[in-house]
């Protein structure tokens, strides 16, 4: 991840919602949700949660699919993972090993993931 990428990402973070939706999308693993389920959850209108949803997308945080009507929300496990190392690659004043476990977390995730997603 480049730091246009990065501010990209932060700017989507930035608002309360979609750091909501985010952490939500999260828990929901690779089965995803549904905008309108996000929009119930989240207590927020269809439109609210649509132009939210949009921002996250375009940042490339979360993916989407339609299934039947509806369109299913996920989180790009990649592109968080990606937010965390560029956060971490400089970390500790040349002490990787400090950072180690945060980055390993960061990297460990997405093979399991993509894993399921197949």
């Amino acid at each position: 991840m480049n730091q246009r990428q990065a501010l990209t990402s932060f700017a989507a973070l930035s608002q309360e919602t979609r750091l909501q939706i985010i952490r939500l999308l999260v828990v929901a693993g690779p089965e995803g949700m549904a905008a309108g389920a996000l929009a119930e959850k989240l207590e927020v209108s269809p439109s609210n949660i649509s132009f939210h949803l949009k921002e996250l997308e375009r940042s490339g945080l979360i993916g989407a699919q339609r299934q039947s009507r509806s369109i299913i929300y996920t989180a790009n496990y990649e592109s968080l993972g990606g937010l965390i190392r560029f956060l971490m690659e400089d970390c500790c004043s040349g002490h990787p090993e400090i950072c180690a476990p945060a980055a390993v977390v960061a990297t460990c995730c997405e093979p399991q993931m993509e894993e399921k997603l197949q």
